[in-house]
């Protein structure tokens, strides 16, 4: 974590470089949205494959509350997939 000095500071730099040069910081926001999108899918995907075990381990119950959060997951990631592709 940043203090809140370097946090203010660190601010400062990233509004001058979005003013400054607003070609290359749209590429750096679109390569960290890239890699965010990335790890979203990843994380879902371990999640599907850890729901049989969770449901052998924990029980029906815990295993259909832990697919509907999935099913919910996978339905947000589907609406708001350009925002993280």
């Amino acid at each position: 974590m940043l203090s809140k000095e370097d946090q203010r500071r660190f601010e400062q730099i990233t509004r001058h470089l979005r003013e400054s040069d607003p070609a290359f910081y749209a590429r750096l926001d679109h390569r960290a949205r890239i890699r965010r999108g990335r790890w979203l899918l990843l994380m879902t995907i371990v999640l599907w494959a850890a729901l049989p075990a969770t449901t052998v381990l924990a029980g029906r119950l815990a295993g259909a509350i832990f697919a509907v959060v999935l099913l919910t997951n996978a339905a947000l990631m589907w609406r708001f997939r350009q925002r993280w592709l």
